[in-house]
């Protein structure tokens, strides 16, 4: 069970804090029953003193886990030094940034923004813009695939291929088709004459942790190579080394006309960014797009600084380690289970999907009780994002309550 955290409980309760939120938050989130009020690496505690394993992570966002010390120095530095100017200026952070980003990415240009749905948007605009550039303006829809997951403006959620979010928005702007997720085929037939780009994710995170078939982003290289189309992929949880390798459309050895990334990039600081090729790239002239917070010192400071912690020899090989670990020992659980408890254990590096035979939230519900936290990802598939610093030791202390709340279900 959660246990208290010494000397560290707030002075507010639970209970308290959430009847004031319901007060006075916007109630569009629905969100699971604690205040957390402190952090330190997979530990998180509530404010009622009670500690939990952190497995989510802000969404595989805190991707070093809770107020790391290099990325704390790096942000109390810049805090210290100068918050923010417009982008009508250069900073040395967001510089600093640009260079390492497409040093790792193999990608030559860089364009920050807040978030990973206003990464989607940079990608977007970008496809038509560089349309028009090419002298074929007619040229300007998108295919995109069923259960996918691209963001909650009006555009990215138009793009995103599950109707449960575009309810209530209608009329959705025009231009996206939604496809099969891993038939080529099925690509190919959709492709017309107004099509500019295909937008894929790696893995379908929010569509419950579901992996690209193989050779599925090459056969879309290939079909947007004969097309003449841009491949963009959407990195925002697959990317900063989430899958054991910097970026997940390395695994197949492709290469993107852009990519979008967000989450794990500031480790819970607001920061997306879109990296994309030298040509493509100068279609986005001085004044077509731009962003107020884009870059921000504060998130750039401490992206940088995680960027320089994942990029340590041998890091991801423990990512991919700790992930191959997680993965074998929850299918061992499948196996003593009743049959058809979990349906399915999926992932890649620390990105793990857990289909169950009941609704995700009844199971997130018990595994919180007994101090484990993750979140649902569809309706009957409990994520897991840990960080990539966490322990064996606190992945064995997980696992044995994940095999304990799954036996008594």
């Amino acid at each position: 069970m959660p246990q208290p955290v010494p000397s560290a409980a707030a002075s507010t309760s639970n209970d308290t804090l959430i009847s004031k939120a319901k007060s006075h938050l916007l109630q569009n989130y629905k969100q699971q029953p604690i205040v957390l009020v402190k952090g330190r690496g997979t530990r998180v505690w509530d404010a009622d003193g009670r500690e939990y394993l952190d497995l989510i992570g802000g969404v595989a966002t805190c991707a070093l886990g809770h107020c790391h010390p290099d990325l704390v120095a790096a942000a109390h530095a810049q805090l210290d030094s100068l918050w923010h100017v417009s982008n009508a200026f250069y900073s040395q952070p967001q510089i600093d940034l640009a260079a390492q980003l497409c040093e790792w990415s193999g990608f030559e240009r860089a364009f920050f923004c807040n978030s990973g749905a206003e990464a989607n948007e940079a990608l977007l605009k970008l496809a038509r813009k560089v349309m028009k550039d090419r002298g074929t303006p007619e040229r300007y829809e998108v295919i995109t695939f069923e259960r996918s997951f691209h963001g909650r403006t009006l555009a990215t959620v138009t793009a995103t291929g599950q109707p449960k979010y575009h309810a209530g928005f209608e009329p959705l702007p025009a231009g996206f088709h939604h496809v099969p997720y891993g038939d080529v085929e099925a690509v190919r037939r959709a492709v017309g004459p107004a099509t500019a780009a295909i937008l894929v994710e790696p893995i379908q995170g929010e569509g419950g942790v579901r992996l690209a078939p193989e050779g599925f982003l090459k056969g879309l290289r290939a079909l947007c190579d004969e097309k003449g189309l841009l491949l963009l992929v959407d990195e925002i949880q697959t990317g900063m080394g989430r899958t054991g390798i910097p970026f997940g459309f390395m695994r197949e050895g492709i290469r993107p006309d852009a990519i979008s990334m967000a989450k794990a990039l500031g480790n819970g600081l607001p920061i997306g960014a879109m990296l994309c090729r030298e040509d493509v790239g100068a279609s986005l002239s001085p004044g077509s797009h731009g962003s107020t917070f884009g870059g921000n010192l504060v998130a750039a400071a401490a992206a940088n600084a995680a960027l320089k912690v994942i990029r340590q020899p041998g890091f991801l090989d423990e990512v991919t380690a700790k992930g191959a670990y997680f993965l074998g020992r929850l299918r061992e659980i499948q196996g003593k289970l009743p049959p058809g408890r979990v349906v399915e254990v999926r992932g890649q590096g620390l990105l793990v999907g857990l289909e169950v035979d009941r609704e995700a939230p009844q199971v997130l519900a018990r595994l919180r009780e007994a101090g484990v936290l993750g979140n649902a990802a569809g309706d009957r598939t409990v994520r897991f994002a840990p960080p990539f610093t966490v322990t064996r030791e606190e992945l064995d202390q997980s696992l044995a309550i994940i095999e304990r709340v799954l036996m008594a279900l």
